[in-house]
């Protein structure tokens, strides 16, 4: 059986505080994330669906992606947006030895690196799957990340669930400071080209800022 937080329980955000969650704020401001790309198809309609809006968002970028796809890598940083360390493979944290995770992390950065004219500070990680072993996190830390979790999860990637369900998961837990994520993914189109336009409508009527973490 499959389990995850759409709304991150505060309990979890007290014990895992090293994480960034949400963003306290006053400006009615949310933050909008997508993790995987950059995918052509995929990543290139997010752009444009944003763009109508003239709305930024951060991605967390997979190195092999970008490594596929330099030019799509390259027109979301030219765009406004920011961009964050997704690792090179998209590996599951507990199920990966520590020293080959951050070797893993490490050969994203290195991609990242590659692939833009500007240091990255602070620099953003997200671990896929949202799954860290202490060890890990304090090594990534270490590496000057910040790590960004997440406040409302519309879990776009579930196949099982119907694009409605994916948008409510979204609508029905959105405040001031949440920190939202998507995925720029072939896996999560079906849901996200549904439920994207529709969230941005709704943050539009509803007055809400987005800004890039």
């Amino acid at each position: 059986m499959k389990f995850y937080w759409i709304k991150t329980n505060w309990i979890i955000k007290k014990m895992f505080s090293n994480y960034t969650w949400d963003v306290s704020n006053t400006g009615n401001t949310v933050y909008l994330t997508f993790d995987d790309g950059p995918i052509p198809e995929i990543t290139t309609w997010v752009l444009e669906e944003l763009k109508k809006y003239n709305l930024k968002a951060t991605f967390f970028c997979i190195g092999e992606n970008i490594s596929k796809y330099p030019e799509i890598f390259h027109k979301v940083i030219k765009e406004g947006h920011s961009i964050g360390n997704h690792t090179f493979n998209h590996l599951n944290g507990w199920n990966t030895a520590t020293e080959d995770y951050i070797e893993n992390v490490a050969r994203c950065e290195e991609t990242i690196d590659k692939n833009i004219n500007q240091n990255l500070k602070p620099r953003l990680f997200r671990p896929p799957y949202g799954k860290l072993k202490t060890a890990q996190s304090k090594a990534i830390r270490k590496l000057g990340y910040k790590i960004i979790m997440w406040d409302v999860l519309s879990a776009d990637f579930d196949t099982t669930l119907s694009k409605e369900k994916c948008l409510d998961n979204v609508l029905s837990n959105i405040k001031p400071g949440s920190i939202i994520v998507f995925h720029d993914s072939i896996k999560a189109f079906k849901n996200l080209e549904y439920m994207l336009p529709k969230t941005l409508d709704f943050l539009k009527e509803n007055n809400f800022n987005c800004a890039v973490l």
